[in-house]
C-alpha cells in the first residue's frame, strides 16, 4: 500500500526544528513551505496530504493526483479546506481536536488573571521607570476572580478545561453551547445574549464557520458589562475586529486579552498592539514544544487509523 506522507508547511509548526516528524511514516517527506504550484507537484505519487492551516481550496482539490485519498490538518480549525471538494474527489479530511486544550485553557486563564490585575499596565509603568505601585499603594486596577461570572462560549475539549479551572478558582460559569445541555453545579446554559449581559470575562472557544464569523460584533459587543473583559483564544475573525478595537477605545468594555486576530499578525499599524487594555500575544496556545510534538504525534495517529481502515478524527 502507498504510504507516501507529504509535510507541505511544516515551518507553520516546526519554526524552531525541534519537531520529529518520523513517526508519520516510514516514507515521508518535508517541506518548510509550498506555494500552490508546488503542492500540486510535491503530491504526486502522494497519498496523505499534511497541512497547518494552510489554505487547500476547491481548485486546488480539484487538481490534486489521484494518488492523494487523505488529507490531514495539523490542527483543531479545519475551516482552511474546501470539505466538499474533497469528498467530491473522495478525499478523506482528518484534523486534531484536542491536542492544545490544556495549553489554550491555560492561556484563556493566564489572559484572564493578567488582566484582573492590570499586569499589562504594571509591566508599562515600570519600563517607562515609574515604581510608584512599590513605594505607593497600588495604583491600578486588581481584582478577584473568585465569585465573578465567567461565560464560555462553545463546551468543546478547551471549553471544558477553562471550565475545570474557572470553577477550581471558585467562578460562576454561564455557558453558550450549540447543543443545549443540561446545568450541572455551578455550570448553567444559557442563550448568546444572557451570557453577554451577565459575565465579568466572556472567553470564546467555539469553531470559525459562516454561523460564527463575527458574531462578536458591534451588536453583541452593546450588551456586554462596561466592566467585562473578552478573552479569545479559538479564531480570531469571531470577533469584528474594527468594532471591538472601537468599543475598547470608547471604554464601553473593559479590556481584552486577544491570542488570535482576524489577521496574523496584525498589520503593524493596528491599534492593538498599543492599547493599554489590550493583551496581545502571538497565537502562542498551541506553539510549546510539548504541544506541538504531541499535535505531530496525532496526525500520525489519524493517519496510521486511516492506512489500517480505522479513521479517526474524521471531519469530511
Amino acid at each position: 500500500m502507498n504510504q507516501k506522507v507529504v509535510v507541505l508547511n511544516a515551518g507553520k509548526m516546526n519554526y524552531d526544528g525541534r519537531l520529529d516528524f518520523s513517526a508519520l511514516s516510514p516514507d515521508v517527506v518535508v517541506y518548510d513551505d509550498s506555494t500552490p504550484a508546488e503542492v500540486l507537484r510535491r503530491l504526486d505519487g502522494a497519498c496523505v496530504a499534511v497541512t497547518k492551516e494552510m489554505p487547500v481550496p476547491a481548485e486546488m482539490i480539484g487538481q490534486f493526483p489521484e494518488s492523494v485519498k487523505l488529507i490531514c490538518e495539523a490542527g483543531t480549525g479545519y475551516n482552511n479546506i474546501d470539505l466538499d471538494a474533497a469528498r467530491a474527489r473522495g478525499i478523506t479530511v482528518c484534523n486534531v481536536p484536542a491536542y492544545s486544550s490544556q495549553r489554550v485553557a491555560h492561556t484563556a486563564v493566564m489572559l484572564m488573571l493578567n488582566l484582573s490585575s492590570a499586569m499589562q499596565t504594571q509591566i508599562s509603568m515600570l519600563a517607562r521607570g515609574d515604581r510608584s505601585n512599590f513605594t505607593e499603594h497600588l495604583k491600578v486596577p486588581h481584582v478577584e476572580l473568585n465569585g465573578k461570572t465567567l461565560g464560555v462560549v462553545g463546551a468543546g475539549n478547551i471549553g471544558r478545561q477553562v471550565i475545570r479551572i474557572a470553577q477550581a478558582m471558585e467562578m460562576n460559569v454561564l455557558v453558550y453551547s450549540r447543543t443545549k445541555k443540561e446545568d450541572l453545579q455551578g455550570v448553567s446554559f444559557v442563550s448568546l445574549e444572557t451570557l453577554l449581559k451577565e459575565s465579568d470575562y466572556v472567553s470564546l472557544h467555539c469553531p470559525l464557520n459562516e454561523q460564527t464569523r463575527h458574531m462578536i460584533n458591534e451588536q453583541t459587543l452593546a450588551l456586554m458589562k462596561p466592566s467585562a473583559f473578552l478573552i479569545n483564544t479559538s479564531r480570531g475573525a469571531l470577533i469584528d475586529e474594527p468594532a471591538l478595537i472601537k468599543v475598547l477605545q470608547e471604554g464601553k468594555i473593559a479590556g481584552a486579552g486577544l491570542d488570535v486576530q482576524e489577521t496574523e499578525p496584525p498589520v503593524q499599524d493596528n491599534p492593538l498592539y498599543t492599547m493599554g487594555n489590550v493583551i496581545l500575544t502571538p497565537h502562542m496556545g498551541w506553539k510549546g514544544q510539548e504541544t506541538r510534538q504531541r499535535l505531530v504525534d496525532v496526525v500520525a495517529k489519524d493517519i496510521r487509523g486511516f492506512f489500517t481502515g480505522e479513521p479517526v478524527n474524521v471531519v469530511s
